[in-house]
């Protein structure tokens, strides 16, 4: 497809058929997305564009309530990577005016300025329902092992509503844009909880946690253990930096797996994304300056919690003493609603099996992903795709804009439109180091994000 057919593809109005489109697409039955993240929202977009009716389940109260956990991280990527152009015209034709295309948004402003404006759209409001939390997606009637007609039977989505009941919802296709920030990685070495983990849980804070704000109560003047190296460890160490300087018994301390901090450093003034470099070398000034005690070779074998604080032993049999431990260990797909689908996964980023090796944070940073759409996220599972965050698994090399192109593909795609869906381009910052034990994504709170490219883990 040329630009110019393109183009013209991508300003039909919601709502309206693509003569291509195939018959057994123009069915009585929505497409169900999973999450009102940006992603979540972008696919939506899309989909009516295509003439295709989405319905959007979000387990939260309101569109992006995962990235109103973390509305205190200002993200690395500005705005102009951070909105799906789709999504920006639909709002643009209702009066909305866009933010500096420049500017670093936090994480709340994603959410105030960008996803509660596009959720109340009147072409989105009445097909996204909240409260709805996705517990099973399967073949109506069918489980994983039957073969015969699956292609043609439609999925059913299991849901539990806020109110505890239960509902299934018959779809034609499913996207899953559920992101990664409900399922973190454990602060054992293994993959696996520490020996004791669960025990500790009340001494064990959640993921970014707003140590000057909503959470002070619980880090000001106590001992403050940050476990990770990624920029998710960086954005607390920093702000637990801003705490102590109020109040001077505040002590920090920061335990890494690796031999050394540099890759929590970043590339300094050679990062491709400024705002990150900057965070890597304000946290290296703070190690030097000793207000940040860091502990490297560190991993974590055991916590025993303790009346007054908890005790975290290295496998190497060295002790930390904290009373609360920060987890910013990334975090990984929740694989278990999708248990009855055929999936193919990458085996060791649980990515689709395609895109796995394009994603592999050994090999590619946020910026060195190639663009990619419908046919590498596919899976043996007709019309059924994971997209944003989840769809990375456990590599933490995602960008929103990444998503935007994913989603506008999977439309096309699922609208029939294959050109249009094999024709996906893409402009991507050159980003330098990216974290590689965080399991979530460059946009966000190490899922979902999830923080090399913005802020690691948005559920997307």
């Amino acid at each position: 497809m040329d630009e110019q057919a393109r183009a013209a593809a991508a300003e039909q109005q919601p709502g309206q058929q693509p003569e291509h489109q195939p018959e057994h697409q123009r069915s009585r039955h929505p497409v169900v997305v999973i999450g009102a993240g940006p992603v979540g929202l972008a696919a939506a977009v899309h989909l009516l564009q295509r003439g295709l009716e989405p319905l959007v389940l979000e387990a939260g109260p309101t569109a992006g309530s995962a990235i109103g956990q973390w509305r205190h991280i200002r993200l690395f990527s500005p705005w102009r990577f951070n909105l799906d152009p789709a999504a920006v015209r639909l709002l643009e034709a209702s009066g909305w005016e866009a933010p500096r295309p420049t500017a670093l948004p936090y994480g709340g402003e994603i959410v105030d300025r960008y996803l509660a404006p596009l959720a109340a759209l009147p072409q989105i409001a009445p097909r996204l329902q909240t409260g709805a939390r996705v517990v099973a997606v399967t073949r109506a009637g069918l489980d994983r092992t039957h073969s015969r007609d699956r292609e043609g039977t439609p999925f059913s989505v299991r849901a539990r509503n806020a109110d505890g009941t239960v509902r299934e919802v018959t779809a034609a296709a499913v996207i899953d844009a559920s992101g990664t920030w409900s399922t973190r990685n454990p602060l054992g070495t293994s993959g696996l909880p520490a020996t004791g983990e669960p025990e500790a849980e009340a001494r064990i804070s959640a993921p970014l946690p707003d140590v000057v704000g909503r959470d002070r109560a619980r880090f000001g003047g106590r001992r403050a253990l940050v476990v990770g190296a990624g920029h998710s460890a960086a954005n607390t160490l920093i702000a637990l930096a801003e705490l102590a300087r109020a109040e001077p018994e505040t002590r920090i301390l920061w335990a890494v797996r690796g031999a050394s901090a540099q890759k929590a450093y970043g590339g300094g003034d050679a990062d491709g994304l400024p705002a990150r470099g900057q965070l890597g070398s304000r946290l290296r000034r703070l190690v030097e300056a000793g207000t940040v005690e860091l502990h490297t070779g560190f991993g974590i074998s055991s916590l025993k919690a303790l009346d007054s604080h908890v005790t975290v032993e290295a496998v190497d049999g060295r002790t930390l003493e904290a009373d609360v431990v920060v987890p910013c260990t990334g975090f990984r797909p929740d694989l278990g609603i999708l248990r009855e689908l055929r999936l193919e996964l990458d085996p060791a980023v649980e990515a689709p099996r395609e895109l796995g090796p394009l994603i592999d944070p050994e090999f590619h940073s946020c910026g060195t992903v190639p663009p990619h759409g419908a046919r590498l996220l596919a899976h043996p599972e007709k019309d059924f795709y994971i997209v944003g965050m989840k769809s990375y698994g456990r590599a933490p090399t995602f960008l929103l804009a990444t998503g935007y192109e994913q989603v506008r593909s999977v439309a096309a795609a699922l609208a029939g439109d294959r050109a249009a869906a094999d024709t996906v381009q893409l402009e991507l910052p050159e980003t330098g180091v990216c974290s590689t034990d965080v399991g979530t994504g460059c946009d966000a709170p190490e899922p979902a994000a999830q923080d090399c490219c913005a802020t690691e883990g948005i559920p997307s």
